[in-house]
């Protein structure tokens, strides 16, 4: 993800790449290591000294969630704004985030997914889980993706609890022969993590009615789908109050 957030802010005029941070291919040239001529910027290892000395107005951060909330802690105390798409953010993590946007008076994002279709996913189902209450997830991504289950399947799940107006019928008493079967629960929803090769990032939510099933799906087969998201949240993330979770306050901020 780091090589193609490069990738599309060196191609894009109205941004300027000051800053890129890899310990592991320090001193390389981010147009050489990406492909794209715009810039003589080299990775740098430490990225305290880098915000120092180039002053940016937003970090974008795809790294790891080991590391993502000092990363971010880090720019929100120079008053720079965080713009974060490492998913696994515990909600400790975010509330620490929150507190210190609060104290620097500083905004910043944490975004589950960055694909415009995605966000428009989520907000579908938020729309008919008041009509249609039982329901459940299924995620789909990379073998490589450590998190279960994703942040977008959480948030989703999180949407469609806050935007019910009755609970999910009860079911029978299942009869549970391999555990886990049933996925894990948010509130009330199911949500089942498939992790295989070949897959980016996808996710499906079922909606379950009387007589009839409402599929709502959305697929990312490539990771440049999550580019035009990334632009907006730069674009738009000073003017946002405080720390936010979710594309969506972007997005829908003026409906």
């Amino acid at each position: 993800m780091g090589r193609e957030v490069l990738k599309t802010l060196i191609a894009t005029p109205g941004f300027e790449l000051v800053a890129a941070i890899d310990k592991e291919l320090a001193g390389t040239g981010c147009s050489d290591l990406v492909g794209v001529k715009g810039t003589d910027v080299a990775i740098e290892e430490k990225l305290g000294a880098a915000l120092d000395r180039t002053k940016p107005d937003a970090i974008v951060d795809f790294s790891h969630s080991s590391g993502a909330t000092a990363h971010a802690l880090s720019a929100l105390q120079r008053g720079i704004c965080p713009v974060i798409g490492t998913t696994g953010l515990s909600e400790t993590n975010i509330r620490e985030l929150a507190s210190a946007s609060r104290e620097t008076k500083t905004a910043g994002i944490y975004a589950p997914n960055f694909a415009i279709g995605a966000v428009l996913m989520m907000r579908f189902a938020q729309m008919a889980a008041k009509w249609l209450p039982n329901c459940e997830i299924i995620e789909l991504h990379h073998d490589r993706k450590e998190d279960a289950p994703s942040g977008t399947a959480l948030l989703t799940a999180q949407l469609i609890g806050e935007a019910r107006t009755e609970s999910p019928s009860r079911k029978p008493r299942p009869i549970i022969k391999v555990e886990g079967v049933r996925g894990g629960v948010v509130q009330d929803t199911p949500i089942h993590s498939v992790r295989l090769p070949g897959y980016v990032a996808h996710q499906e939510v079922i909606f379950g009615g009387t007589g009839e099933v409402l599929t709502i799906r959305h697929d990312s087969m490539d990771r440049v789908s999550f580019m035009e998201g990334v632009k907006l949240c730069l674009r738009e993330v000073r003017g946002l109050d405080g720390f936010v979770i979710g594309m969506d306050k972007i997005l829908f901020k003026n409906p």
